[in-house]
């Protein structure tokens, strides 16, 4: 049985080839995805759209907030509203999980998140047993009650869509996708160390409801029947399809200069001990290009480059005093650098 599915990197052989959709058909399908999530989880759409734009450039996304404010229902909404096909189910010979959630403690291991090797039986062969990893849609729940040997374990996955036990590499399955949520406040965290946070590509915090809404929470989520009638409303196909024409996406030379007069900017900040490194640009120039495809559109504007750099670059930097929030420079930065400024200063760079 496990013969007659390849890798989610290839498309069987029995499947039509993958249709590239224009800005106009993603935005739609994107639509329907947004809409059928905000009608069991309140979330700020923009909010909502980063992230779904997260997910199609191929990124991850840590959640930052207190408690019970809809972070895992977030996750779950997500990954039931995608329609998973027999093949999807499966990462070359490993099975796969279309949803999964990995409860942090301080005790967990590498081998509880990525799996281990035993002997099959009372014989000597051995058979691997996957992990929660093994999944389109990871949920990794307080990331930050791991400890740093486990925090490390999804360094692989993050960057490589792959995981390496006792020498053997095994894939992940396309599409991959892990949301993290960090908690702001406790005891027994460990802080996420710099190289994992830059391979997170956007950082977003919920927030408390307005009163209004938090009301309407109450009053749906105050029942059992609240996720009745949610279903899946996008295939796994177009997600990937979307995917695909993410590197179509324009963006011009100008809109590059004004990110890269951003990151260097970090660099040179006093508040700063560590600025923002050049994988924060590659990971702003995708997000821009996915979310230009969310708003139905097939270029990157600055305005676009604007709105995401505190998401995509606050988490990635260390202030030299943790008091000083990161994103209040970022925004300093931003409203302080015009594209005329950002265009002269590459000039001047390139003589």
């Amino acid at each position: 049985m496990i013969a007659a599915f390849l890798t989610l990197r290839i498309v069987s052989k029995d499947a039509a080839p993958l249709v590239a959709p224009d800005a106009a058909a993603v935005h739609r399908g994107v639509a329907r995805l947004i809409e059928n999530i905000r009608s069991v989880i309140s979330i700020d759409r923009i909010k909502l759209e980063h992230l779904v734009a997260a997910q199609i450039a191929g990124g991850h996304v840590i959640l930052a907030d207190y408690h019970g404010v809809g972070k895992t229902s977030l996750a779950r909404a997500l990954a039931g509203s995608i329609r998973w096909q027999d093949e999807d189910l499966y990462a070359g010979s490993v099975p796969v999980d279309r949803f999964k959630r990995i409860q942090s403690t301080v005790d967990l291991l590498p081998q509880d998140i990525l799996g281990y090797n035993r002997f099959r039986g009372n014989g000597a062969e051995m058979m691997f047993n996957k992990g929660p990893i093994f999944a389109h849609f990871v949920l990794c729940d307080e990331i930050n009650l791991l400890t740093p040997k486990t925090q490390g374990s999804f360094l692989e996955a993050m960057e490589e869509q792959a995981v390496t036990v006792e020498n053997t590499t095994y894939r992940l399955p396309d599409p991959f996708f892990i949301i993290a949520t960090m908690n702001l406040k406790g005891v027994h965290l460990f802080p996420l160390p710099e190289p994992q946070l830059d391979r997170f590509m956007i950082r977003i915090s919920l927030g408390y409801p307005p009163a209004g809404e938090e009301a309407a929470i109450i009053l749906q989520h105050g029942r059992n029947d609240a996720w009745d009638g949610f279903a899946p409303v996008i295939a796994s196909r177009e997600l990937l399809e979307w995917k695909a024409v993410v590197d179509d996406v324009e963006i011009h030379p100008d809109v590059i200069d004004y990110v890269v007069a951003c990151l260097r900017a970090t660099r040179e900040h006093q508040d700063l001990s560590m600025g923002a490194s050049p994988r924060a640009g590659v990971k702003i120039s995708r997000l821009t290009r996915a979310l230009a495809l969310v708003r139905g559109v097939d270029y990157v504007t600055i305005d676009l480059a604007k709105e995401v750099l505190v998401p995509a670059l606050a988490h990635r930097l260390a202030p030299r005093d943790p008091s000083i929030e990161t994103a209040d420079i970022v925004a300093e930065i931003r409203d302080s650098l015009s594209v005329d400024r950002a265009r002269s200063a590459s000039r001047d760079r390139s003589v």
